[in-house]
């Protein structure tokens, strides 16, 4: 069983901060891609950035020189650092990881978090 679990969300107003981390915890023996999705209400789940687990990032064009995506492996561990924060950036955040659950099997599975509501308004 594997648990992925974000924190750090939380009311920002426009022009801030937040820092978002998300955990793997459970049977683990290899994690691949972590990424982070939004959803904003009536809208869509978005991939905001992904993180390779070699260290390769990508970002949505939206938040591309504001966020930041890093990983600590030694923790299974993915953040998120979001700067100069906008109001159309509120959204629940979702940490999203591929894990390779037991070294005596080749499978990858894909884990969701519960999610962490980012609001960003005055």
């Amino acid at each position: 069983q594997v648990q992925v679990v974000e924190s750090g969300g939380g009311l920002v107003q426009p022009g801030g901060s937040l820092r978002l981390s998300c955990a793997a915890s459970g049977s683990i023996f290899r994690i691949g891609a972590m990424n982070w999705y939004r959803q904003a209400p009536g809208k869509q789940r978005e991939l905001v950035a992904r993180i390779a687990s070699g260290g390769g990032t990508n970002y949505a064009d939206s938040v591309k020189g504001r966020f930041t995506i890093s990983r600590d492996n030694a923790k299974n561990t993915v953040y998120l650092q979001m700067n100069s924060l906008k109001p159309e950036d509120t959204a629940v955040y979702y940490c999203n990881a591929d894990v390779r659950p037991f070294a005596s099997q080749l499978g990858w599975y894909n884990y969701w978090g519960q999610g962490t509501q980012v609001t960003v308004s005055s």
